[in-house]
């Protein structure tokens, strides 16, 4: 044993879920019942009309400006799917939108799970001091998991201030048609447990280059109603779901990152994004944010990474190749050799390292860690990105022992290669305390990637799938420590 547990600071403060962070959303109550409405509504005269919106504007002045700019988008919208009457003024444009539209709290239930990286502009911070992006997984009506951001500073002493939350917004979404290889569509469609006969159906029909658009004339179009190898098969829908999976994110000109609520809308993602581990990424003297992620459609995992090269734009797409697989991948900071590197549990039970020149396809991985000690003997995985320190890669870990309680470790790894382990914790670094054992799911710490900053590693971390903690340990301590447990195994 290594000894005496490592000197471990819990911070004062938690995030909490909070009812109050909500969006605006579209309302779709089918198109029989949308009829009835747009019908009732055009029996209103003008001045109910404006008095109706007066009072709309006065009861929802807490949302966002541009409400009457979502009740537009809104009214387009329905429109696409059902007859609106015309003539129509602007006003009962505006009206019809609004009976369209939803106020929904993201964060009612839960705000947890999270990861932080250094944020891209430290402009304004103090010295001493260090600004950070933070990523957490909320969970509102429904049990639907989002995505959220926020931002925060931290000092030279590891104190954390955060920024006020909000105002948030559901950002625009456009499909992206860009070209799929048949080759890796194949091999994700077959880890869906898709059958060979149904795979062959489809993609005869394509070319070795197609896009999502091809692929759903494909599916939908008159050859699949006739097909009687597709008609009315249980596994169609998975080529639409995987077509739909990569889309574009557009934000306001002046928008930031903290706005956004990434909100499910695709069928892979309808039951919730979860537990994005974030990571600040730079190439070659260009810097982005990366996030990886899982989505869930209520019976499959698809893991997903979101990119973002700028203030406007953020790109969603689908990993894949034969590693892309289970939860909780997470990005190194940068290259290896000229190599992308992730770590991940692709297993379901070990850590591995995965390697790959394209960071959308992961096709290579080496198995670095295996359940060893009683606190993990169920699971191992990671914490978040590696971090990289003069000793060696410092990943944060999770192990699940008995009662599946959730702790969190460490492993230092090599810097010139990942797969080889230094040393590794062999008792927890963070482990529940008795005022965080209660919870939607109990028993849990859990972390999406903590930072180091001024020699302190900064920890925040999921308090039992409901709240969110922040712990902090001494870098040099831990360090000592993982080396030190190489030294004791005979490595």
């Amino acid at each position: 044993m290594n000894g005496e547990p490592l000197l471990v600071r819990r911070l004062p403060g938690r995030l909490t879920a909070d009812a109050a962070m909500t969006i605006t959303r579209l309302f779709w109550p089918g198109a029989e019942r949308a009829g009835k409405i747009i019908e009732r509504v055009a029996t209103l005269d003008d001045a109910q009309v404006s008095r109706l919106l007066e009072t709309m504007r006065e009861d929802f002045a807490h949302l966002p400006g541009g409400l009457e700019d979502i009740f537009l988008a809104h009214y387009e919208q329905v429109g696409e799917r059902v007859k609106m009457p015309e003539p129509i003024t602007p006003q009962r444009k505006l009206l019809i939108g609004a009976y369209f539209t939803l106020e929904y709290a993201f964060a009612s239930a839960a705000l947890f799970n999270p990861s932080m990286t250094p944020a891209i502009d430290q402009g304004g911070v103090g010295p001493g001091s260090l600004r950070f992006v933070m990523s957490l997984r909320t969970i509102g009506e429904g049990h639907v998991s989002s995505i959220v951001f926020r931002r925060g500073v931290i000092d030279a002493n590891g104190n954390i201030t955060m920024d006020p939350p909000g105002p948030f917004h559901e950002p625009v979404r456009r499909a992206e048609y860009h070209q799929f290889s048949k080759a890796r569509f194949r091999v994700k469609l077959a880890g869906m447990g898709v059958r060979e006969e149904v795979m062959k159906t489809v993609l005869a029909r394509l070319g070795d280059q197609f896009t999502a658009e091809d692929l759903l004339e494909v599916v939908r179009g008159p050859q699949a109603v006739v097909d009687g190898l597709l008609r009315d098969s249980p596994q169609a829908p998975g080529f639409e779901w995987l077509a739909g999976c990569d889309y574009d994110i557009e934000t306001a000109p002046d928008g930031d990152i903290t706005d956004m609520v990434l909100f499910p809308v695709s069928e892979a993602e309808s039951q919730g994004m979860e537990d994005m581990r974030l990571v600040r990424f730079t190439d070659n003297g260009s810097v982005r944010y990366y996030g990886t992620y899982n989505a869930f459609n209520g019976r499959q995992l698809l893991p997903q990474i979101i990119e973002m090269p700028g203030l406007n734009v953020a790109r969603v797409r689908t990993l894949h190749g034969r590693c892309a697989r289970n939860k909780g991948l997470a990005l190194f900071p940068r290259k290896v050799h000229g190599h992308y590197m992730m770590s991940g549990r692709i297993d379901g039970e070990n850590l591995y390292i995965l390697k790959s020149d394209n960071v959308l396809v992961w096709d290579e991985a080496v198995k670095v860690q295996e359940p060893e000690f009683p606190w993990e003997f169920v699971q191992v995985g990671n914490c978040g990105s590696p971090l990289e320190t003069e000793a060696g890669w410092l990943l944060l870990t999770h192990g699940v022992g008995s009662m599946r309680r959730y702790c969190i470790g460490a492993t230092l790894m090599d810097l010139d290669d990942p797969t080889k382990v230094i040393g590794r914790l062999d008792q927890p670094l963070l482990m529940p305390t008795d005022d965080e054992r209660r919870g939607y799911v109990p028993n849990v710490v859990y972390s999406c990637g903590g930072l180091i900053h001024n020699r302190i590693l900064v920890i925040p971390y999921g308090i039992s799938d409901a709240a969110t903690g922040f712990a902090t340990v001494s870098l040099d301590d831990l360090l000592a420590r993982l080396v030190g447990s190489a030294a004791r195994r005979g490595e």
